[in-house]
């Protein structure tokens, strides 16, 4: 089902929200209002209506409501002057006036043909201990791999992309893939006021649940290692396997040298003063941080992630609080066997806090690529050894890549 009105078209069943057929960016809970509006257009919803629609019930201040419903209006060019689309009724709530059309989103009944039906993805939510709600997906079929959530992601967009859909595609030839947003990001709630370390590792918890899930392989990225490591600290009897890849045990902030306190400021003013921006000289070079040797269209893709996973409020949020991480007190209990791998020359995480998870992990393997790029790439020398590894290392055999 597809709601059209002027050049816009929002389509529930993934979630987007498309002008002139190219995608907006728009936050999650802006999207579940704007969609309630829509299926309740022939009627006057009250903000109580909204509350429990939107925010399940919780307690809201009018000041949220009103923020929410602007900002609803501005992804669909509306404002409160000319209110064109969304009306505010006095004392009586809110409508979604205008001629709205419905229609069936492409495909939408059409089975899966099997080349589409291997890349298929089923994404659901679940609420996390403090409320907060977290997409995940699941794909692939074979051993349960949890992929922690990290810095930064997008369900859908993911899915896409030339940066990050060959791994997934990869990972889920051999493996049942889960893997989710992280609050303040991609289709999970961006309107979070908690990123302290532990509500990240409750976050993991709550789609280890939803996905109905009792062993499991681990696999933590970038920060989501600090994520993972807390995990298979917590629930030893859960994970069978941890793979920490271009990690790090502390944060720049934590481990304080110069240099990092250097790079981590370096890297919250180019947040600031380019997060999403085409042609943004500040955002092309943060994206070149992550994968030096990626193509133009990789490049791209990771600057198009950023239009569309979150706010340059969060993103500079997200990574002040990432680079606070601090897992030292735990890296010597970890029980799992674990696997931790590192780029030679990655100009994100140094080489020497992958050596340092791996010489303070008891039992730890660890394996050297060579590259640059914090993001391995299917045009990499590094990419079979990658996966070769991680299939000898979970299932107990490799497989061609």
């Amino acid at each position: 089902m597809r709601y059209l009105f002027g050049d816009y078209a929002l389509v529930p069943e993934t979630r987007e929200l498309l002008a002139a057929g190219q995608a907006c960016p728009i936050e999650p809970q802006v999207f579940d209002l704007l969609a309630f509006l829509l299926r309740e257009r022939d009627r006057v919803v009250s903000r109580d209506d909204l509350i429990r629609a939107v925010w399940n019930g919780r307690i809201v201040s009018d000041s949220a409501v009103s923020a929410r419903i602007s900002a609803a209006r501005t992804a669909i060019g509306d404002d409160g002057a000319r209110q064109r689309w969304i009306r505010t009724m006095p004392r009586r709530g809110f409508r979604f006036v205008g001629t709205v059309a419905e229609a069936d989103a492409p495909g939408a009944a059409r089975p899966l043909p099997p080349a589409a039906a291997e890349n298929h993805q089923r994404v659901a939510f679940c609420r996390s201990a403090d409320g907060t709600r977290i997409a995940y997906a699941t794909g692939g079929t074979g051993y349960p791999l949890v992929k922690a959530g990290h810095w930064l992601t997008h369900l859908e967009h993911d899915r896409r992309s030339p940066l990050w859909r060959p791994l997934l595609e990869r990972l889920e030839r051999r493996f049942r893939l889960i893997r989710y947003d992280q609050r303040g990001n991609g289709l999970s709630d961006w309107e979070v006021a908690d990123f302290r370390l532990e509500r990240f590792v409750e976050d993991l918890e709550a789609v280890v649940e939803a996905a109905e899930l009792d062993r499991f392989a681990l696999y933590g990225t970038s920060q989501g290692a600090p994520i993972a490591i807390a995990y298979a600290h917590r629930h030893p009897g859960r994970v069978s396997h941890l793979i920490l890849h271009g990690g790090y045990e502390k944060g720049r902030l934590v481990r304080a040298s110069e240099r990092e306190r250097a790079e981590g400021d370096a890297i919250l003013t180019l947040l600031r003063h380019g997060w999403g921006r085409r042609g943004s000289p500040f955002i092309d070079a943060f994206a070149t941080m992550f994968v030096p040797d990626g193509s133009r269209e990789q490049i791209d893709s990771l600057v198009e992630l950023q239009r569309q996973t979150t706010s340059p409020e969060n993103a500079a949020t997200l990574r002040a609080a990432i680079d606070r991480f601090d897992v030292s007190d735990l890296v010597e209990r970890i029980e799992a066997p674990t696997l931790v791998i590192h780029s030679r020359d990655d100009g994100v995480q140094p080489l020497d806090q992958g050596r340092q998870l791996a010489a303070r992990i008891p039992g730890a393997e660890f394996l050297l690529l060579e590259g640059r790029n914090h993001v391995v790439l299917p045009q990499e020398k590094a990419w079979p050894v990658l996966f070769e590894t991680i299939d000898r290392f979970v299932l107990g055999e490799p497989a061609t890549a």
